[in-house]
């Protein structure tokens, strides 16, 4: 089974390091017009994107632990794996299953015929972010560029 990197699927231009004093439906929000302004999602289809990820986000939280959300969806509207991460340094409520606040946020939207992609994405993204340095670094990286390099970087220390 071939492994999903992030760093194949996220670009740098996706990375947003001030999500800082946002809701999680902000958050949401933002990170949808960044995946439309990176050209990972047409502007006529942002709409049906959004509240595809709106809509499991009210079935239930994405927030998981450790300062991490996963807002996901498959959609009809892309054809392929859409990603943006934003990074909330102060950390924003995501009403996570361990209560505390989120500081990585990874909205991911894949194409609707390609369910085991995104399984394997999202167990990608979560095995990858379970590193507490790992976090800690994006968290603290000063660019965009640096948060793409941490990432692979720890991808590559795992191949």
């Amino acid at each position: 089974m071939t492994r999903v990197k992030l760093s194949e699927v996220l670009q740098e231009p996706a990375v947003m390091l001030d999500l800082d004093g946002r809701s999680k439906w902000e958050a949401i929000e933002v990170l949808t017009d960044r995946l439309v302004g990176t050209g990972q999602v047409a502007e006529d289809d942002r709409e049906a994107v959004h509240a595809a990820l709106v809509a499991r986000e009210q079935s239930m939280s994405t927030g998981m632990e450790n300062g991490i959300a996963i807002p996901h969806t498959s959609v009809d509207q892309v054809s392929a794996t859409a990603v943006a991460l934003g990074v909330a340094r102060k950390g924003i409520a995501f009403e996570s299953i361990d209560g505390r606040p989120t500081q990585l946020v990874i909205l991911l939207v894949n194409p609707a015929n390609q369910t085991k992609t995104h399984i394997r994405t999202l167990a990608e993204i979560a095995r990858l972010l379970s590193s507490a340095d790992l976090r800690a670094d994006i968290v603290t990286a000063p660019s965009s560029a640096d948060v793409l390099n941490i990432i692979r970087t720890a991808e590559a220390a795992v191949a």
